[in-house]
């Protein structure tokens, strides 16, 4: 069947994404052309909420059309924010009167509502959050948040799922974390920047979307420096101002679309992609036999040979992350020989391996380890989708896998991907949509 064919009898559209969506994948082979890769996600939802800090209207580029943006969109605006969203430039207009509440039914369906705890306490000096939900994948408490937000001069008490925070004025001062947490550097930073005096943030995230974060605080009138290292000075500021900015390409779509290729051979081109910001990752996958390269327009990669297996452990950046760890098992799990994977993030993360197991992986998995043997192939199966990168994971297992794959719970992959479906498909890929309940 050749990919014109699967899209006429299913369909590659991202509105085909429902509660109950279904992606259907055929073995695919030597994947060409090329494909863009959009605005981080786990940048965006960040720069979003700290748009809070200051009233006015703000212009924000390279937005993806995914649902996690829309359901930042749709708690700002709970708050009182106007919001449009066209093409890749998103418009947000912060009133000086805001309701500084994040309502349960919008922060239980994802856990990066909780960034709008720190801004709406240095702006308004309140703030009523629900206790965050999104991704399944292991207990992820927020106590490195409240303890450094408390470090500042919070109170905070919690009752009926809802965490409230008061303060009568943030204080800048030094806190240490006990883990570089992505979410707690975060809320400190939107806090800090208008604290009075200077903060310390020791042990401090250094991921590419914290600096990014940075980028637009510094921006709108902040003193931040040190992001990209353990340790952040944050001078606070009276006031900031709203602006323009433009987000980073998404690191973990961009790995997406390598780790796609190492299941299906050939040569592809990823427009916008940035490789210093996955060193880490790239120079596993060379290790693997994915030849991978910074050109003008992006990023080249080639495959011509059956991928070998290797050892990997997830690690705070600039380690291997673990968002790409799914892939990465999933590569191993068609490589050549046996490859030992430790997660030293959250031990929940391998809930996907029973699903490729079902697709004839080789895989045994206990506690904070896995052992995958490769196979010559995978076998098509019905599977589903457990979180967002666990999801996109399956699908690119179904291009290797013989017979016919359907990714059911789709709707978790549309949380973080704009049109990963269509874009595979441009790729030469055989995937498409399908309702199971029209079959």
């Amino acid at each position: 069947m050749t990919s014109n064919s699967f899209s006429s009898e299913f369909g590659t559209s991202s509105s085909h994404f429902e509660e109950d969506s279904v992606i259907c994948i055929k073995q695919s082979s030597g994947l060409s052309g090329s494909v863009r890769v959009s605005g981080a996600k786990n940048s965006v939802l960040k720069i979003m909420a700290a748009s809070l800090l200051a009233p006015g209207k703000y212009v924000i580029n390279n937005v993806p059309h995914i649902a996690d943006v829309r359901l930042m969109s749709n708690l700002l605006e709970t708050m009182g924010a106007s919001i449009s969203h066209q093409e890749d430039e998103m418009r947000i207009d912060i009133p000086e009167e805001m309701t500084p509440v994040a309502p349960y039914e919008l922060v239980e369906r994802m856990r990066a509502s909780i960034a709008v705890l720190g801004p709406l306490l240095a702006r308004f000096g309140r703030a009523k959050v629900s206790v965050p939900g999104g991704d399944d994948f292991g207990h992820r408490p927020i106590d490195m948040h409240l303890k450094g937000l408390e470090e500042l001069g919070v109170s905070f008490t919690n009752s009926h799922g809802y965490i409230e925070g008061q303060v009568e004025k943030l204080i800048g001062g030094k806190v240490l974390l006990s883990f570089p947490s992505v979410g707690a550097t975060e809320n400190l930073l939107m806090a800090a920047v208008l604290a009075e005096g200077k903060t310390l943030i020791e042990n401090a995230a250094r991921e590419p979307e914290i600096v990014d974060l940075v980028d637009f605080l510094n921006s709108m009138g902040a003193q931040v420096t040190g992001e990209g290292t353990s340790t952040i000075q944050v001078e606070g500021v009276d006031h900031l101002e709203p602006v323009e900015h433009t987000v980073i390409p998404d690191r973990i779509e961009a790995a997406t679309y390598m780790s796609a290729l190492g299941m299906t051979g050939g040569e592809i081109l990823i427009e916008e992609a940035r490789l210093d910001h996955m060193e880490m990752l790239v120079e596993k996958l060379n290790e693997m036999g994915i030849e991978i390269n910074q050109v003008d327009s992006g990023v080249s990669v080639t495959v011509s040979k059956r991928l070998k297996s290797i050892d990997l452990a997830t690690l705070p950046y600039p380690g291997v992350a673990t968002d790409y760890k799914p892939f990465l098992v999933t590569l191993l799990s068609v490589a050549d020989g046996v490859g030992i994977v430790t997660e030293n993030i959250f031990a929940g993360r391998f809930r996907y391996v029973d699903e490729l197991i079902r697709m004839g992986a080789d895989i045994r998995a206990e506690g904070h380890h896995a052992v995958v043997r490769g196979v010559e192939r995978l076998s098509g199966a019905p599977v589903r989708a457990p979180d967002i990168r666990a999801g996109a994971a399956l699908v690119l297992a179904g291009l290797a896998a013989e017979g016919e794959t359907l990714v059911g719970a789709a709707s978790h992959i549309e949380r973080g991907y704009q049109d990963l479906v269509g874009n595979l498909h441009s790729l030469g890929a055989e995937i498409g949509f399908v309702n199971p309940q029209k079959n």
